[in-house]
């Protein structure tokens, strides 16, 4: 096993990896309070927290001690934790990535006398892992629409890419329901820009049709409530009062818990 960090394999800095554990589920923190007079405590729910990889390495046995010490200098180097977060693939689970830095110092133990072993640990802020190879849905007409999620176990926070011709005018406006949940956007939108709605990151910019920003589409947004998927069937309806739908396309962000 090896794995991919900022699009480095670890075979090709001389690293051997494997996983010798793997945290199912991250560590949870839960919300408790006692209640005086009452048995036990009130639990007002949970959420996650960060996840912790650990990745269990071997150098590749060097000819010298000094090729060896380099290997361990070209290694501090590419996982140098002060460049912040980067996508790291296990290829044991090649279907999906998270974004993870270093959370410890790295000690090698010398095994041999140009050979080395040791762990690295990685914490990952966004326990999530996403799905490489994306679910993408596009929706060209208005009315009702199911999409179905089928990848990842955990709701996903998608990136909605809407394209149309909205005036100025407050009377003219298209709006987005995804479960039940609307989206209004009534701010000026042409016909050679597209308005990126992005619930991850909790922002709404305005591109032209290369993808290059052009101003903020937050003041667009008649309320800002971003849409989130479910595992499995979403409905999406779309409607519109006085302006012109073109395309809807829904990026999914699937992601495992």
């Amino acid at each position: 096993m090896g794995f991919v960090y900022n699009g480095i394999n670890s075979r090709d800095m001389k690293i051997k990896a494997r996983l010798t554990s793997w945290q199912a589920s991250p560590a949870l923190r839960n919300s408790y309070e006692i209640v005086p007079g009452k048995a036990g405590v009130a639990d007002f729910g949970c959420d996650s927290a960060e996840r912790i990889i650990v990745v269990n390495c071997n150098v590749f046995p060097q000819k010298s001690f000094a090729d060896l010490v380099g290997a361990l200098d070209d290694l501090a180097e590419w996982l140098n934790p002060m460049n912040g977060l980067k996508q790291i693939v296990l290829e044991d689970i090649p279907n999906r990535y998270f974004n993870a830095r270093l959370s410890e110092q790295v000690d090698c133990e010398r095994i041999l006398r140009t050979a080395g072993s040791f762990d690295l640990k990685f914490i990952c802020p966004d326990p999530h892992a996403y799905a490489l190879a994306d679910e993408i849905f596009t929706i060209s007409n208005e009315g009702s629409h199911e999409v179905e999620r089928v990848t990842g176990n955990a709701d996903s926070e998608p990136v909605y890419q809407l394209r149309g011709v909205i005036s100025s005018s407050a009377s003219t406006y298209i709006s987005i329901s995804t479960n039940g949940e609307e989206l209004r956007v009534v701010g000026a939108l042409s016909a050679d820009e597209v308005l990126v709605i992005d619930s991850g990151l909790v922002t709404a910019k305005i591109t032209d049709l290369n993808g290059n920003t052009l101003r903020n589409g937050l003041p667009g947004l008649d309320e800002l409530n971003f849409p989130v998927l479910h595992k499995g069937d979403n409905e999406i309806t779309v409607s519109v009062v006085g302006a012109t739908f073109s395309e809807l396309r829904v990026l999914a962000k699937s992601r495992w818990r």
